[in-house]
């Protein structure tokens, strides 16, 4: 089973990402140092750090702008691990380099949230051998903790906070990727600043998003997937939800640009998930086992270019739990976090 790394810290943004990069740092330089975060064993070009600063710089200076503290947790987390700032960087922004995909691919990200419990649940499908960057942050925020899903870096990704928020994600495909925030740091800056969906919706509102994304987010009394594409969002509020990989708001679904190989996928994943969903009852394991299994689960065939789970959660925001199989979840057993 991968081995997943918890960083709990409290202080300062710099002194969280101080934390983080020290407890990751020979993980971190190894990453690094594997064809720049691994980039170049998926991308179709050669890739060099030197060629992507000036692409850095201009998301560099976005997340400046947008959310301060984040910008200085990541000069932590250089400091941290003893890395240079553009490498630290390049970290949080890999899945922006990387772009729309032109693979033909049979997975990425299966989630669902439900009021009653609440409970959030997803698989995390990724392309990158990732497994072996897995960790778990439990960091202090303005408005209390936040407990969060990261690999390789990232400050953000899935998670829930002390309130009793959790938000999960997929990746959809569409308009124009652009210099902007990283959704996994958005979803990091929800944690951090919003007690609820409402109070969540309205600050992801204000924020310039580099890319396009559904993030799915849960509380106590409502469960909402936001569909993003571009500077418009689309909402659906449901007493359970269900989403994968295509847009499902009729307003977005003529600007889809998912392949016809992932869209079979996700139509089967979002079936399957909302056929067993309802049969299911508040155990986080028969949640666990309903994304340890096929067609959600999706297995490992060997090609690092193709998305695969090397992953599955489950969020209980109530009490601040985070239930995770690392790595193939068939495979793994559960361990489980808890806020500090």
């Amino acid at each position: 089973m991968p081995v997943t790394v918890l960083v709990r810290a409290d202080g300062e943004p710099s002194e969280l990402g101080k934390a983080h990069g020290a407890a990751l740092a020979g993980r971190l330089r190894s990453f690094v140092d594997d064809h720049v975060c691994r980039l170049g064993r998926l991308l179709p070009d050669p890739v060099t750090l030197d060629g992507l600063r000036p692409t850095i710089a201009r998301y560099r200076t976005e997340i400046e702008h947008a959310t301060p503290r984040l910008a200085a947790e990541v000069a932590g987390l250089a400091s941290g691990a003893g890395l240079d700032e553009d490498e630290a960087w390049l970290l949080q922004l890999r899945r922006e380099i990387l772009g729309y995909t032109k693979i033909p691919t049979a997975g990425d990200c299966t989630t669902y949230a439900r009021v009653a419990g609440p409970l959030l649940a997803q698989t995390v499908d990724l392309n990158g051998d990732l497994e072996d960057q897995i960790a778990v942050l439990d960091l202090a925020s303005p408005i209390g903790r936040s407990l969060v899903l990261s690999f390789g870096g990232l400050l953000g990704y899935l998670g829930l906070n002390s309130r009793g928020l959790a938000i999960g994600l997929n990746l959809v495909l569409g308009g124009d990727w652009r210099a902007g925030l990283p959704p996994y740091l958005a979803i990091r800056h929800l944690l951090d600043t919003a007690e609820d969906v409402e109070e969540a919706l309205d600050v992801l509102r204000g924020l310039r998003l580099a890319s396009s994304r559904s993030l799915t987010l849960c509380d106590a009394t409502r469960a909402v997937w936001v569909e993003i594409l571009g500077d418009e969002l689309r909402t659906v509020q449901a007493p359970q939800t269900v989403h994968t990989n295509h847009f499902l708001h009729p307003d977005f679904v003529p600007h889809d640009e998912i392949n016809v190989f992932a869209r079979n996928s996700s139509v089967r994943r979002l079936e399957a998930a909302t056929a067993v969903l309802a049969t299911l009852g508040k155990e986080p394991e028969e949640h666990l086992a309903l994304l340890s299994a096929p067609p959600i689960r999706v297995p490992d065939n060997g090609d690092i270019r193709r998305e695969r789970t090397v992953a599955a959660a489950v969020l209980l925001p109530e009490l601040g739990e985070l239930r995770l199989r690392p790595g193939d979840p068939a495979l793994s057993t559960t361990r489980t976090f808890r806020l500090k």
